[in-house]
């Protein structure tokens, strides 16, 4: 501790430092020659001195100890890179993987792609992007969804189904998404696990926006499909009915894909009226040519559970505008197969058109 400067009162100030006028170079003039000279000056050049250096020892300058704020943002990029410390590379890989994606998806509406090796190569190119991202995020949910879309459509069954139901256990059925459990119903679908294929995509059906998306309306008809199959066709025909209202003046490519789903639906039901009346709504809100093309873009579309259902979908397309040479093709590629469940319905319709073709005035129903 320092040692306070002494008090100095009036009495020691008159006696302090005596300075003879004659001596002085800068003498009062209200002194005597030689006598002691103690202005008001010598005073105050003594005492702001001490008064200043006894206030600085008393109160020592302090020192600001607040830190040196960090912005929020510093913060949360060094957890998120704790945390993810591949985020950024793995939010590219996902956006160039996205890109691909989109090119081999235009494929399926372009001519420039008959035999579909181009599209192949796209989906290549992307699983092996996105494998790499599930190295450096294997946690992420949209990295185990696109690595479980792209096999898919490789045709790598087993690795899709695992990268999904892994995508479900992280984030759990109803905020993993309808993409991710429409894809994995429709694989259950195809692997003839009705239950679970039912379970998934009522959960697909529920989280998503109606009509709004190829995605979307895929997993309409393969929830109705997958209802009939089990033997509840009243409620796969709801599914799609729900979905199609009676009154439309235009036809997006996933309004066209779920109308035709319900004709088909209501032709295996053997309710060929209701069919019929279907098919003509669709017809009389487009031309032949649009109602053909949009209806065969979504038929592009879809993963087939059976597969031998393409034909049934096909057959129906050629008979409604009737090409029947190719519907009977059509019907009878699918009646190939013995154990089909809608076989006897298909002969049913080879069945008309050979009438038809025997007696020309009669036209073949479907």
């Amino acid at each position: 501790m320092g040692q306070r400067a002494p008090c100095i009162n009036s009495a020691e100030l008159r006696h302090f430092h005596p300075i003879p006028c004659g001596e002085s170079t800068t003498p009062c003039g209200g002194c005597g020659p030689g006598a002691p000279c103690h202005t008001s000056s010598v005073r105050l050049a003594i005492f702001v001195p001490l008064a200043i250096a006894a206030t600085a020892q008393a109160h020592p300058p302090r020192h600001d100890p607040s830190p040196v704020p960090i912005h929020t943002h510093e913060r949360g990029d060094f957890w998120r890179d704790a945390v993810e410390p591949h985020a950024d590379e793995v939010r590219r890989i996902v956006e160039r993987a996205r890109v691909t994606i989109q090119q081999a998806d235009a494929s399926l509406t372009g001519d420039y792609d008959p035999s579909g090796e181009q599209r192949a190569k796209f989906y290549g190119d992307a699983y092996g992007m996105l494998r790499y991202a599930h190295k450096l995020a294997p946690d992420s949910v949209e990295v185990l969804f696109l690595l479980g879309a792209t096999a898919d459509e490789l045709g790598k069954t087993r690795q899709a189904k695992d990268a999904l139901e892994d995508a479900v256990r992280i984030a759990g059925a109803e905020r993993a998404g309808a993409d991710v459990t429409g894809r994995l119903g429709a694989i259950y679908l195809r692997l003839g696990r009705l239950d679970d294929a039912i379970h998934y995509l009522r959960i697909a059906q529920g989280t998503a926006q109606p009509a709004t998306s190829a995605a979307m309306a895929r997993d309409a008809v393969m929830l109705a499909t997958a209802l009939a199959l089990h033997g509840d066709t009243n409620d796969a025909i709801d599914v799609l009915s729900n979905l199609a209202p009676p009154n439309v003046g235009y036809y997006t490519n996933e309004l066209a894909l779920i109308s035709f789903a319900l004709a088909v639906q209501y032709d295996r039901d053997d309710q060929r009226s209701a069919a019929r009346e279907v098919l003509d709504r669709m017809q009389s809100a487009m031309q032949p040519s649009q109602f053909a093309a949009q209806v065969q873009v979504g038929l592009a579309s879809i993963r087939w559970a059976p597969p031998e259902d393409r034909h049934y979908y096909q057959a129906l397309l050629y008979e409604s505008m009737g090409h029947y040479t190719e519907a009977r093709a059509e019907w009878a590629l699918y009646a190939d197969v013995a154990d089909l469940p809608y076989r006897a319905r298909a002969l049913d319709h080879v069945a008309a058109i050979d009438a038809a073709r025997r007696a020309p005035h009669v036209k073949a129903a479907p």
